[in-house]
């Protein structure tokens, strides 16, 4: 069987241009300077933005579960959940030169419904970048 090349998934049929996929957050600085900054939380995790002034337009993402959500197997599984409602909402929605990251919550991001999650992720970037807009 072979695809058209005409035919496109209906993911691209969202308005707005295409983003290139979110880099990583990796220093303990760059997590530290997001947490200083904006909030925004949701039933299921807590958003952290901030807007950089390096000039970049890169978006870049982080994620972060402390022991309070459980143990290794539970952290990791809300980190995976996590990134898979960042990859499937961010690219659309979120704004270069910002830094976001998420945070897991005890007893909800692990068993929290996934559609609500992305839901809630849409809705938390744009509180987040109303608050950073009335600065």
């Amino acid at each position: 069987m072979t695809a058209r090349a005409d035919a496109l998934p209906a993911a691209h049929d969202a308005p707005g241009p295409a983003l290139a996929a979110p880099e990583r957050l990796q220093r303990r600085a760059e997590f530290l300077r997001a947490a200083s900054a904006l909030r925004q939380g949701t039933d299921a995790f807590l958003l952290q933005g901030r807007q950089r002034a390096d000039g970049s337009d890169a978006i870049r993402v982080g994620f972060t579960c402390s022991r309070k959500v459980g143990n290794a197997v539970m952290r990791n599984r809300a980190r995976r959940r996590l990134r898979e409602v960042a990859r499937a909402v961010l690219p659309g929605l979120a704004r270069p030169g910002w830094d976001y990251v998420l945070v897991g919550r005890p007893g909800a991001t692990v068993v929290h419904d996934f559609s609500a999650m992305k839901a809630d992720l849409a809705r938390a970037l744009g509180t987040l970048h109303r608050k950073a807009a009335g600065r």
